[in-house]
């Protein structure tokens, strides 16, 4: 399973901070690309290209757009100071006009945290069941990554980010983006995720399960919820001493398999990032040398003992690119990773299924839809482990999602040929 490591905006500034409007060089108004699309604000954005543009007075900037989460450029660009104020700014993002900062950098960030609270006040009505507020939910959040991503800012061919009081971004760019290729434009919100992925690649996030650290790099599943790792680290091995990892993502569940004592461990993916990120965490804990990584869309060859899935447990469509790690479409990951699984198990071989009921309480997928993929794949249930979240939402009232969240179980189901 992988999900973008990209940290939310940053929070806590002031709503009053200084921000800007079209400069006094004359700078108002540029169109990136042609035709329309369905991007942020009023849907006035371009398609997707590889170029944004924009005029100081004059003169003609062409730089190359940047979005990894596969947001078009925007058609109209401003360049913008610290003299812009939020409400300005907020009305500038709901015309879909992107906004090229060129001012204070910890003034950037007030001014995009005080979008956020005028984005937040938008009206909601209330969902009349868990389904719709999870629906309600995703548009919102769309409506949200949308009109926070038209505040943009430029990076130099080597990725310097020139604001005054800015910090240096270079390494995280280049482990987030690779090589530079020229200057490029991307969004605040973006590169604020890009450095807070920096940041947990460095310090690594703790895994009681594994009793270290995993470094999660951009773009890969961050294991911030330990409970499905305990369940991995508690279920009985009896022996076994082959097992696939299937989406190992950052490689946590080939790395607890590892120090189980699993003697060898395919582990794959199709995201290349994961393989890169999973190989430097596995050479860090001393285990590179049992486990094998394979580019692979979802079984390697042969047979295992053991074969250990933790697919997207929300089967919904993704919005953008790094939406796949949280959403599996029409749930292709479990139903494949379900009907493969008995062809790719030794005889007396188990496969963990690791899953979450949360799919069930908001009404995306049914208890008798998920055993009958089970039995349709030709397998049994030996046995199911269960355990509770205790991440920090189960406790937030305020989270429209509150009542599916407090009655959520992550189970690990043990699968074996019928």
């Amino acid at each position: 399973m992988s999900s973008t490591n990209t940290p939310a905006d940053s929070r806590g500034a002031s709503e009053t901070g200084a921000l800007t409007h079209a400069t006094s060089t004359g700078v108002t108004e540029t169109r990136s690309g042609s035709g329309s699309g369905s991007g942020s604000g009023s849907g006035d954005d371009a398609p997707p290209t590889a170029d944004i543009r924009w005029r100081t007075g004059d003169i003609e900037h062409t730089a190359r757009w940047h979005s990894e989460g596969g947001w078009p450029a925007p058609r109209r660009v401003v360049v913008v100071d610290d003299t812009l104020t939020a409400d300005a700014a907020y009305r500038m993002a709901k015309s879909g006009t992107g906004m090229l900062w060129t001012g204070d950098f910890h003034n950037a960030r007030q001014l995009l945290t005080a979008m956020a609270r005028r984005v937040d006040r938008h009206h909601r009505t209330p969902a009349v069941d868990l389904k719709a507020a999870f629906e309600a939910h995703r548009t919102e959040a769309l409506r949200r990554a949308r009109l926070l991503g038209l505040l943009l800012v430029t990076l130099d061919s080597g990725y310097a980010l020139t604001l005054r009081r800015a910090p240096d971004v270079r390494q995280a760019c280049v482990e987030a983006y690779g090589p530079g290729h020229g200057r490029s434009v991307t969004s605040l919100r973006e590169l604020l995720g890009v450095i807070g992925a920096h940041e947990w690649r460095t310090k690594g996030v703790p895994v009681a399960a594994l009793g270290a650290r995993i470094h999660p790099h951009y773009g890969v599943f961050s294991p911030v919820r330990g409970e499905y790792l305990g369940l991995v680290a508690t279920a009985p091995l009896d022996g076994r001493t082959v097992a696939f990892d299937i989406g190992t993502g950052s490689g946590v569940i080939a790395a607890i398999l590892a120090q189980r004592g699993v003697a060898r461990i395919v582990a794959t993916d199709l995201e290349p990032r994961a393989l890169v990120c999973a190989g430097d965490n596995l050479h860090r804990l001393g285990y590179a040398d049992r486990v094998e990584l394979v580019e692979a869309d979802l079984f390697p060859d042969g047979r295992a003992d053991l074969v250990v899935c933790n697919p997207p447990w929300l089967p919904a469509s993704a919005n953008a690119g790094t939406d796949f790690a949280v959403y599996d479409p029409n749930g292709r990951m479990l139903r494949g990773f379900l009907a493969g699984l008995a062809d790719h198990l030794t005889t007396d071989g188990e496969g963990w299924l690791i899953i979450s009921n949360l799919a069930e309480l908001l009404g995306l997928r049914s208890r008798g839809e998920l055993l009958d993929l089970i039995d349709d794949a030709g397998l049994t249930v030996v046995a199911r482990l269960d355990i509770r979240p205790t991440h920090r939402k189960v406790a937030d009232t305020t989270d429209p999602l509150h009542a599916a969240r407090v009655a959520e179980v992550t189970s690990l189901w043990r699968l074996a040929r019928a």
